[in-house]
């Protein structure tokens, strides 16, 4: 037996053995060997696109964190369910295949292939059994078979929205997927344009969706990002009528959350959406085009910008003010049109109040429109009368029947007032949109939907599933923007229960496989249904989600949704698919850019004494940190740190660096730091000047004996490690779990007889999780056949955590000189005496006229 640390041998011998053995295959209910006494624990990742560039380290971060967790929970006697599945539909792989001119499933086959290799090869248990590919028809069966119970619910529909189009993607994008007016993806222009869509009815589950914010343990951010994504507000719908436009168009509703402001709006305006400017007078037809098509250029996040400039332009149409009566020449009130009203949120149409609400107030500014005071503020507080607008709460003035109110009251007044004429109600609305569902694009789920000759949309029925995506040559997007599925002729013409029909061209999202997948987890090989009620009822909800936090509004909530929907359709247990939300830091890189700002791959850079300069160039470079990234150049590739260090060495560093949450910066030339202590423990067990599998002193599995001196200590150390070691699971804190073991190593290492084979062992337990391959390597030196995976987790006894001694300072005329170690139960003569010896410089030639003694806290001489 070759006692040499060789990581490449111990890994793969060990990845080998789980593997062959299957070593992390959750059972299922039901199953023979399944323990239904054991409690259950699910911990998923979220899991990835399968890109063609391969995992980087920065991707591995959040991966072992959760196979720690999953590795410790095994010991604890917990039934883990730990799977691992591929993302695989969607615009970056159809964009990819049509880059290197292969067919999406070849390109994906491949890349899942290498992705899978080197989660392996990074050592994570994950139950492969249960992997499942979004692609894969007999997945996407089970994704259409749930659009369909949406379609069936009404929470499915079809309607023509502004929508963002990306001409150099050819594509529809989400709201959430366009960022300033570009692709989130590739950072290309993008307009809207109205198109027809599939629309996900996700505002009915609106009130839900923020309600149950409050059960689950996720993080008060991404909370609140969703909270604002959802915006709920409550106030009145008022109807104001529109003069000279046909009785059809006449009545322009809005929505506002102060009611009591309406004496004081002064001008309307709506958004460049919005259907009221079909109908512009001809004089005004020209400025209100032109500002439309600027506008629908622009994001939502440029749009609703506080800081930026206003703009609008008139629109010749005027509304009369419902609080004032018919020919009263104050409610007689101009509608602009402006980029700041979103024709999504409320009705695209405002009632611009701009003594009391900030947007409108620049914008009045700006156009030189009225302004009135219709909330006085309270004592103290700055309003109009000082040039500035008032938006908080206060008292109603010039505002007719409920002058003298107070905001609250003043609201609920103007409210009955407003439905006694029957010009309004009482409303609540959200700031959440319906979800655009389809693409016209190629590589996405087909909607199992199909067309019929007299124009009704019909589902197929649940055993023509899965509508399979058929193969195409040329998958290419349209520049008309039809989708390559129109072009598949075979396969658009069909029947339904026997008449003709044309499926839909259109596929579903890259989000939509994402949408349920951790229910597939459960149960991945049925036939007959999505899952088994056995399995959800058992495994259900995720007890521990990590992922990135930017997800926040777009995966997160949508998952949320389905999970809804599948509770009401009776498919699941729960309320909330995710109890517990972890989201995990990025690991950071240096990058480089020249004098330019052109950024220069760091393959290409030199470093001359901590000064960057380009190879082969004499132009200095500045060194900066970001994210990992292939077009910066600054991407680790998990296999050479692997080749070189071990895969144990990668896990120990990446947890080491700080906490799971925590963005943290790679630095390859600090891992050898990592590889030093993984060889320390190797060391501290194994000579490596020698054959025997162990130092011969832990080689005997013998009665602990009584201990005492180095030993005692080291059992003392050994439990304080694994305290720290348990406390730094509640918040994912890893870097604290291997400081622990580092430290605990290190006074093993000053005492190297002295370890037990019982420290050594607890050891090896504890270290296991966080470096699985070493610590299988040593637990089966020590003579145990089967692996460790599943041995009981090392307890922690209470009496080793305590101090049999103190530290004691010694001060001399009340200044601190010395410190002594002492006994907790020394007498107070020695403890005077240690504390004399400690300090003789300060009282050499002294007299001590006092000697204070404070119990464990201190001494102090007072000399003259």
């Amino acid at each position: 037996m070759s006692n040499a640390y060789d990581h490449i041998g111990i890994e793969n011998r060990w990845r080998k053995h789980w593997e062959d053995t299957a070593l992390f295959r959750a059972k299922n209910p039901g199953e023979p060997g399944f323990d239904p006494k054991a409690p259950k624990f699910y911990v998923l990742d979220m899991f990835p696109y399968p890109s063609g560039s391969g995992l980087h380290v920065g991707h591995a971060v959040g991966y072992i964190g959760t196979d720690v967790v999953a590795r410790k929970k095994r010991m604890e006697g917990c039934n883990v369910l730990h799977p691992m599945g591929w993302d695989a539909f969607g615009l970056p792989a159809e964009q990819y295949a049509i880059a290197t001119g292969k067919n999406p499933r070849e390109t994906n086959a491949v890349n899942t292939s290498n992705y899978r290799r080197q989660l392996k090869l990074i050592g994570l248990s994950y139950d492969w059994s249960r992997e499942v590919d979004t692609s894969d028809p007999r997945y996407y069966r089970w994704t259409q078979w749930i659009f369909k119970r949406l379609f069936e619910r009404g929470l499915a529909y079809q309607a023509e929205v502004p929508v963002w189009w990306c001409e150099e993607l050819k594509t529809v994008l989400a709201n959430e997927e366009v960022i300033n007016g570009r692709s989130e993806r590739g950072n290309h222009p993008c307009v809207r344009r109205p198109l027809k869509q599939w629309m996900l009815r996700i505002t009915a589950y609106a009130e839900r969706l923020l309600e149950d914010l409050d059960s689950i343990d996720w993080p008060e951010s991404i909370k609140a990002q969703q909270r604002e994504w959802i915006g709920k507000s409550a106030g009145a719908e008022v109807t104001f009528r529109v003069q000279g436009v046909p009785a059809n168009a006449a009545e322009l509703v809005v929505f506002t959350t102060r009611p009591d402001t309406l004496w004081g709006a002064t001008f309307m305006v709506v958004a460049p959406e919005h259907a009221l400017l079909k109908h512009v007078p001809a004089s005004h037809r020209a400025a209100v085009d032109a500002y439309v098509a600027q506008a629908a250029s622009k994001s939502e996040l440029e749009r609703t910008d506080l800081a930026k400039e206003k703009t609008g332009v008139f629109t010749g149409l005027y509304a009369h003010n419902p609080a004032f009566d018919a020919g009263d020449a104050r409610g007689r009130i101009p509608i602009w049109t402006a980029d700041y009203v979103m024709a999504g949120y409320g009705t695209g149409a405002i009632m611009a109040v701009p003594g009391h609400d900030e947007r409108d107030f620049e914008f009045a500014r700006k156009f030189d429109l009225p302004v009135l005071e219709v909330v006085r503020p309270p004592e103290g507080e700055k309003g109009l009368a000082d040039g500035v607008c008032f938006a908080g709460d206060g008292t109603a003035v010039n505002s007719g029947p409920i002058d003298g109110l107070a905001t609250p009251q003043a609201k609920a007044r103007a409210i009955e007032l407003l439905a006694a004429r029957g010009v309004g109600k009482a409303r609540t609305t959200y700031k959440l949109r319906d979800w655009l569902f389809s693409r016209q694009r190629y590589w996405g789920e087909p909607f199992p939907l199909v067309h019929l000759a007299d124009g009704r949309i019909v589902p197929v029925d649940d055993d023509a599933l899965p509508v399979e995506l058929p193969r195409m040559d040329d998958f290419k997007p349209s520049g008309d923007g039809s989708a390559p599925l129109a072009r598949a002729k075979d396969w658009l013409a069909t029947t339904w229960r026997g008449e003709p029909a044309r499926r839909d061209t259109d596929t579903m999202p890259g989000w939509a496989g994402s949408c349920w997948y951790w229910l597939r987890f459960m149960d991945p090989t049925n036939v007959r249904e999505p899952w088994s009620r056995d399995a959800e009822g058992y495994w259900g909800p995720v007890d521990l989600y990590v992922g990135g936090a930017a997800h926040a509004v777009m995966h997160l909530l949508y998952a949320r949704f389905w999970h809804k929907v599948l509770y009401d359709v009776g498919l699941v247990h729960t309320k909330e698919p995710f109890q517990r939300l972890f989201n995990q830091g990025m690991l950071t890189a240096f990058a480089y850019q020249d004098a330019t700002g052109r950024l220069v791959p760091n393959a290409d850079v030199e470093d001359r004494d901590n000064r960057f300069y380009r190879k082969g160039a004499g132009d200095e470079l500045t060194q900066f940190v970001t994210k990992m990234a292939k077009s910066l150049g600054n991407v680790v590739n998990p296999d050479d740190i692997v080749r070189e260090h071990g895969a144990d060495t990668l896990r120990i560093y990446e947890l080491f660096m700080g906490p799971l949450a925590d963005s943290k910066p790679w630095n390859t030339r600090d891992i050898s730091g990592s590889r030093r202590f993984v060889e320390r423990v190797w060391r501290a067990i194994v000579d490596p000047d020698t054959s025997d599998p162990v130092r011969p002193h832990l080689a005997v599995d013998q009665a602990t004996p009584e201990l005492s001196g180095d030993a005692l200590l080291l059992e003392k150390e050994l439990h304080r490690a694994i305290r720290r070691v348990d406390d730094s699971f509640a918040s994912l804190n890893f870097n604290t779990a291997i400081a622990a073991l580092m430290s605990f190593v290190n006074e093993a290492s000053k005492r190297p007889t002295a370890l037990t084979r019982s420290q050594a062992e607890r050891l090896v337990l504890v270290l296991s999780p966080f470096a699985p391959h070493v610590a299988e390597e040593l637990w089966s030196r020590f003579g145990h056949a089967r692996s460790l995976a599943y041995e009981a987790w090392p307890s922690v006894d209470p009496r080793y955590l305590e101090d049999d001694t103190l530290e004691i300072p010694v001060q001399v005329l009340g200044k601190l000189r010395g410190k002594i170690v002492v006994g907790k139960t020394a007498p107070e003569s020695e403890i005077v005496a240690a504390a004399k010896a400690a300090v003789p410089t300060w009282l050499e030639g002294k007299t001590i006229v006092k000697t204070i003694v404070v119990p464990a806290k201190l001494v102090n001489f007072v000399v003259r």
